[in-house]
């Protein structure tokens, strides 16, 4: 149960772009596009093999300083898997050792090196918001990416960009509500509604 409710939660980001940022975090100047870049968000097991879980990061440059920028995206700085593994990592290191955090990871079909692990724990301070499934910290960020998975009903694409930084705690991300709202099937889209997404 818990594996399944784990992998839903990293599945439904699989494919999601993020493309939104206001301005140059390091001088605050406007940002005009530059180039798209694929990253990793997560490395699961499925039937025996492994599955690379990849979003989409739009690259920003920034008209005063010349800084090249990611849009707003849910990976902690310096670390090369979505936040919400790292939030895993670190919430199963406060019950045992970074080698079986990482047996127990791979338990659930999520693919994490023990030296990555051990990195992880040590790179971000700081306790983890977690919920106690079956005796076990689950990380907010995961129950949270579930919730959107199952509302999304296995749509590919289905979840925005902001809607998976609100559910990883991304200050950024302020701008979406955890909670979808369910459109009815052949409803027309709202103009507003379109013209607020636009504008993320």
């Amino acid at each position: 149960m818990l594996s399944t409710i784990i992998q839903a939660a990293l599945v439904a980001v699989d494919g999601v772009t993020f493309a939104g940022r206001a301005a140059c975090p390091y001088c605050g100047g406007p940002l005009s596009g530059y180039d798209t870049k694929k990253r990793v968000f997560a490395i699961i097991r499925e039937d025996d093999r492994e599955r690379a879980l990849n979003v989409t990061v739009k690259r920003f440059s920034c008209a005063h300083c010349g800084c090249i920028v990611n849009a707003d995206e849910p990976f902690y700085p310096g670390t090369r898997i979505g936040s919400p593994i790292v939030d895993l990592c670190r919430s199963l290191a406060t019950m045992m050792p970074a080698n079986r955090t990482a047996a127990w990871l791979d338990a659930m079909d999520v693919i994490v090196d023990r030296t990555s692990c051990r990195n992880y724990v040590k790179m971000v301070p700081g306790p983890v918001p977690a919920t106690d499934l079956f005796g076990i910290g689950i990380p907010r960020s995961v129950i949270a990416l579930s919730t959107l998975a199952a509302v999304a009903g296995g749509e590919r694409s289905a979840i925005s960009g902001a809607e998976v930084l609100a559910a990883c705690g991304f200050p950024s991300a302020d701008r979406a509500p955890l909670q979808r709202l369910r459109r009815k099937e052949g409803e027309d889209r709202d103009p507003e509604e379109e013209k607020e997404e636009r504008q993320m």
